[in-house]
């Protein structure tokens, strides 16, 4: 099987995600099944259909979780010697060679990658260019607006 990328923060969310589900959704989805089973006639019962749509919902969260974490190579960067290189896990923030432009990026696993909290996917082509680079490096980056040369101006392992 293949294994995927993940910080260990990203782990730790998707346990805590998965313990949420396991130990306070199921339970009220259980509870809302047996209330709407006492209303009667389960054909025409609306809210025996919602809370049967939930739990389906939630059992398979479940199992995608469980599968994710399964098959997750748990990377921890603040444990390994920082040389200046780019890796999975880096904290880089680079410089927009054209406009001066200063932007810092965590490298992530695609179920956590979020730009608006500058998490990117290790699979993204900003992620792409920059992985094996190191600091003071020049990168030409192919993105949906063009060609952008970036600088990498530090690289931190936090």
């Amino acid at each position: 099987m293949n294994q995927y990328p993940m910080t260990a923060k990203g782990a730790e969310m998707l346990r805590e995600e998965l313990n949420e589900l396991k130990s306070v959704k199921r339970p009220q989805i259980i509870q809302s099944i047996a209330e709407a089973r006492e209303h009667g006639d389960l054909k025409e019962n609306a809210e025996y259909h919602a809370a049967r749509e939930q739990q389906s919902f939630c059992e398979g969260r479940i199992q995608d979780i469980e599968g994710k974490l399964s098959n997750a190579q748990i990377i921890d960067v603040t444990k390994i010697p920082n040389n200046g290189k780019v890796i999975f896990g880096a904290t880089v923030t680079i410089i927009n060679v054209d406009s001066d432009e200063e932007t810092t990026y965590r490298i992530v696993g695609d179920d956590e990658a979020d730009i608006k909290n500058n998490l990117i996917s290790v699979n993204s082509p900003i992620a792409r260019g920059l992985i094996g680079k190191e600091e003071d490096d020049i990168v030409t980056i192919q993105t949906p607006a063009g060609t952008v040369e970036y600088e990498v101006s530090q690289v931190e392992y936090i």
